[in-house]
């Protein structure tokens, strides 16, 4: 661990609802769940904790409610080492819920009732200038007014830093976030919509990466889940092998795909390295029900990591 691994997460902070089901009802349909549990998510709060946990100094910026759950979240930030100088609490808006249902073939469905997640503002991001431009890497998602997350990378160009954007969940995004994303890091859906192309196969994935680099990130990276990835730039296009292993829970995979490249690229590691090894620490969350809860320490990581041959 290197003193320059210091990130920077603008982002949501949910609460997950977790309903483990025999499989994904139809619609109108009622089914017995297998099991229930809660647990905190958010994709911005999912991709600090990650960060958090693999052993970089993270500050999340975010707005919760003021309720059970907003004082819950706090809470856990702090547990899990996290610099809470910008969460803050809406007084009107509840915080941020996700319904999460997952059958026993690691299927699932997601419903994100965003909350005080939707008034943090492009002010608060300003707030937060100092955290941004102190930090080495700035993440960025969509679950929050696409103005604030604009906001943020504008102060994070500013000051050189840079930044990951992961454009979810899937929405139309202005030429100006694409232009100011260092890596944009879509998955299946999200690039099609980004393009208007499909990506059933590597070729299709192919053209409409190099599509998306058009409109301005200097990287793209997009995820393709069993498939696992394809690393796109301005010279080449590779594409990049999953992680083999027994899936039982895939929810939060992709937050810690994300969370763990923006380590491994702050400690200087190549792009190719940090995208193998991101891929490997996202296998090894989905072998355990949960989001945040199933993401790795840095020796688990460590240890996955070696044992993949990623690692010396």
């Amino acid at each position: 661990m290197t003193q320059a691994s210091r990130i920077c997460v603008v982002g949501s902070s949910n609460i997950d609802l977790i309903s483990q089901v025999p499989r994904l009802p139809r619609l109108g349909e009622t089914l017995v769940g297998n099991s229930f549990h809660m647990g905190y998510g958010g994709k911005g709060a999912n991709q600090a904790v990650m960060a958090a946990k693999l052993g970089a100094l993270v500050t999340m910026v975010t707005k919760l409610g003021r309720d059970v759950f907003g004082e819950g979240t706090l809470k856990n930030y702090r547990t899990q080492g996290i610099d809470t100088s910008h969460v803050l609490f809406d007084d009107v808006l509840s915080s941020g819920v996700a319904p999460i249902f997952v059958d026993d073939h690691a299927k699932n469905f997601i419903v994100i009732v965003p909350g005080a997640n939707m008034g943090l503002s492009p002010a608060d991001a300003q707030a937060a200038r100092e955290a941004i431009l102190s930090a080495s890497l700035l993440v960025c998602q969509l679950e929050i007014p696409i103005e604030t997350t604009l906001e943020a990378f504008r102060i994070a160009k500013s000051g050189n830093v840079r930044t990951i954007l992961n454009p979810a969940p899937a929405a139309p995004l202005p030429d100006e976030l694409l232009r100011l994303a260092d890596i944009c890091a879509p998955n299946e859906t999200e690039t099609e919509l980004l393009t208007g192309m499909p990506v059933n196969t590597l070729e299709q994935a192919t053209d409409a990466a190099r599509a998306l680099l058009e409109r301005g990130p200097k990287t793209v990276l997009l995820t393709l889940g069993e498939r696992g990835a394809l690393l796109a730039d301005k010279n080449k296009v590779e594409h990049i092998s999953a992680v083999r292993i027994k899936a039982v829970d895939p929810t939060g995979a992709g937050d810690a795909f994300i969370g763990s490249l923006a380590v491994f690229l702050s400690e200087g590691a190549p792009m190719r390295d940090a995208v193998l090894r991101a891929n490997a620490v996202a296998a090894l969350s989905v072998t355990r029900i949960g989001t945040q809860v199933s993401f790795p320490l840095r020796a688990e990581a460590d240890l996955f990591l070696k044992e993949q041959g990623l690692l010396a």
